[in-house]
């Protein structure tokens, strides 16, 4: 099953993630089948590529609660 969740970066206690699609039995921080954003928590900047996001949402990959809450404020806003 195809997940799209964050992957950890940056230095201790500065954290910035990317928005990954990956097979659920990897690791967090494992090889990515696609990267489809970026999220920097510290400052509040988001870069997603909706229209990927969208066709792996419609091939059957799922999203987790922080990935939909990230999205959520985007369009949001």
């Amino acid at each position: 099953m195809l997940k799209i969740r964050l992957k950890r970066l940056g230095r201790k206690k500065q954290p910035s993630y990317r928005i990954i699609v990956i097979d659920s039995r990897k690791r967090r921080d494992g090889k990515a089948l696609e990267e489809v954003g970026f999220y920097n928590p510290i400052n509040n900047q988001t870069k997603l590529k909706t229209l990927q996001i969208q066709k792996r949402i419609n091939e059957g990959a799922q999203m987790t609660k922080t990935v939909k809450n990230i999205l959520a404020k985007t369009i949001n806003n």
